[in-house]
């Protein structure tokens, strides 16, 4: 398969990506079972970083960013690259350059189990980053890798075009074919928590689930 080949699969429709840009990462991962949230070491370099987009994933050897080159110049515009580094610490795969070379390209974002470096300028930047720690020191380009593959990213599994949402909480990751569900149930959290918060507003301070689980605890009721 060409690099070229690579970059082709299917990605999450852009009407879907639209509706899922309205919703908080909590939110999707609360309605899609609790779970596919990427491990907290892979953050945003600025608390108002949000992320949202298709996965075009990669894996690299640790401390080696040669492949994560490849995804960056054949990957199509709104792709989040996610990058299964190995929670490599030892070395940045990418700073200033690549995040560069990714806006113009008009890439979705970066989303990397291993360092990163030229901090200040890119939290300061518009290009999302989220990654697993920080380190100045350069990486080596010179070991294979894979792209568009199931990969491990922060102990969840992704998959090339799965959706990839991020903000201040961190990643969440939904697989494609379950989005427009995941979505619809999405709505409604919302909707439910509205009306939640403006009944503790009114004075209603207690869930009114709060006594069922109790009673299934088998403990008693306030």
């Amino acid at each position: 398969m060409s690099y070229q080949q690579a970059s082709e699969f299917d990605r999450v429709p852009e009407q879907l990506l639209e509706r899922a840009r309205s919703f908080q990462a909590a939110i999707l991962c609360d309605v899609a079972g609790r779970r596919g949230t990427m491990h907290s070491r892979i953050r945003g370099l600025h608390p108002k970083m949000t992320v949202c987009g298709p996965a075009f994933t990669v894996e690299v050897r640790p401390g080696d960013n040669l492949m994560f080159h490849v995804a960056l110049a054949v990957a199509k515009p709104g792709d989040v690259i996610v990058v299964d580094g190995k929670n490599d610490q030892t070395c940045a795969l990418f700073g200033d350059l690549m995040v560069t070379q990714a806006a113009a390209a008009k890439l979705g974002g970066f989303v990397v189990d291993a360092a990163s470096r030229d901090t200040e300028s890119l939290a300061q930047g518009d290009f999302p980053v989220f990654a697993a720690g920080l380190n100045p020191c350069g990486p080596t380009k010179g070991l294979p890798g894979r792209m568009s593959i199931p990969v491990s990213v922060g102990g969840v599994s992704v998959s090339p075009g799965d959706l990839i949402v991020g903000d201040v909480d961190g990643v969440v990751v939904i697989p494609r074919l379950e989005v427009e569900a995941v979505l619809e149930v999405a709505a409604k959290k919302v909707a439910a928590e509205k009306q939640r918060i403006e009944e503790i507003e009114e004075g209603i301070l207690v869930s009114p689930w709060l006594n069922d689980a109790l009673k299934q605890a088998g403990l008693a009721a306030l």
